[in-house]
């Protein structure tokens, strides 16, 4: 054969790897497969890639996020500090307008229900300032589907009902709170109490409530809290030696336990520190992180939240035909 041959003879066939057939779908690549939705719900933590006859090891959809605790240790920095600026900010206007005594100042910051209200929603916003910048400005993402908001998807069979029955579900677990509330020892006598003196500190709370409270409370807890805890108690596990989906199954546990827990410690203060009452807002807070958890989208708990809020703003109203016959204060 001549170095110059127009045809020269092709390599061995065995040297090439085979072609696909047409029929046969390709293999998907590394980013590919990690980008399929988990099938199942959540709380599933293997992936089976097509093609492949082997699990492979994934995160949950819900748990893919792009902060960690570094983040977070930034975030609760943030949520201290700018409450105590509010504080700050708010005792220094009112010492130097109404030059109001030590003890009126601190009756004020205890009863007025707008001063109350207004702080807390300015702080509200402070805080999603925070989280809009540093996980939708600075790392380009969508706000809201990167915290969780997600369309929610009814599956009857696995469990997952339509919108509709998780705001009803909302309702119904107010009316056992309100029972077994009922049964605590003080319960009569905590601060949240002060709002229902008058009529307009009663609608301002009532108001919150339902139009505040379950979107923001939803957003932090659900959104942001709940993935974080979740990758790093299951990332502190792996790291002593637990296997991944077991790490990531109890990952997803502990952090329903722990946003729970820190629901019912956010309302503590509200409450008098009655720790009946504390226990049953912990419970709730583990039933709206279950409903996020095992739906996959924040949504869940904010439906779940939303009626159980609206259940007892109805409630309420019609109890004291539209807060003009108030409980005696104590």
């Amino acid at each position: 054969m001549s170095l110059f041959d127009d045809n020269p003879p092709s390599p061995p066939e065995e040297n090439f790897p085979a072609k696909p057939s047409s029929d046969e779908p390709a293999e998907p690549t590394s980013s590919e497969r990690f980008d399929q939705p988990l099938g199942g719900d959540p709380l599933s933590c293997v992936a089976v890639t097509p093609g492949s006859a082997v699990p492979t090891p994934n995160l949950p959809e819900d748990l893919r996020i792009s902060w960690s605790w570094p983040h977070l240790l930034v975030f609760v920095i943030f949520v201290m500090a700018s409450q105590i600026a509010l504080a700050i900010v708010v005792i220094a206007y009112f010492s130097a307008d109404r030059h109001l005594s030590q003890k009126q100042l601190k009756q004020l910051l205890e009863s007025d229900p707008k001063l109350i209200i207004g702080t807390n929603v300015l702080w509200f916003a402070l805080i999603f300032l925070f989280l809009y910048v540093t996980l939708a400005v600075l790392r380009d993402s969508p706000f809201w589907r990167s915290l969780g908001w997600k369309k929610l998807k009814s599956d009857p069979a696995g469990g997952q009902g339509r919108p509709w029955m998780y705001f009803l579900s909302g309702c119904g677990l107010s009316i056992f709170v309100v029972i077994a509330s009922s049964r605590v020892k003080d319960a009569d006598h905590v601060p949240i109490q002060e709002f229902f003196k008058n009529r307009t500190g009663a609608f301002s709370l009532m108001a919150m409530a339902v139009l505040i409270a379950p979107l923001v409370e939803e957003t932090i807890f659900r959104g942001y809290l709940y993935p974080v805890l979740a990758r790093i108690t299951s990332a502190v596990l792996q790291f002593f030696g637990m296997e991944f989906c077991s790490a990531t199954r109890t990952g997803v546990v502990a952090s329903i336990l722990m946003t729970g827990m820190l629901f019912g410690l956010m309302h503590a203060p509200q409450l008098g520190w009655t720790w009946g009452l504390v226990s049953l807002l912990t419970l709730v807070g583990v039933i709206f992180t279950f409903a996020r958890a095992w739906t996959g989208t924040v949504l869940a708990s904010f439906l779940l939240h939303l009626g159980y809020n609206s259940m007892i703003a109805l409630a309420s109203i019609v109890a004291t035909k539209g807060f003009t016959h108030m409980p005696p204060s104590h």
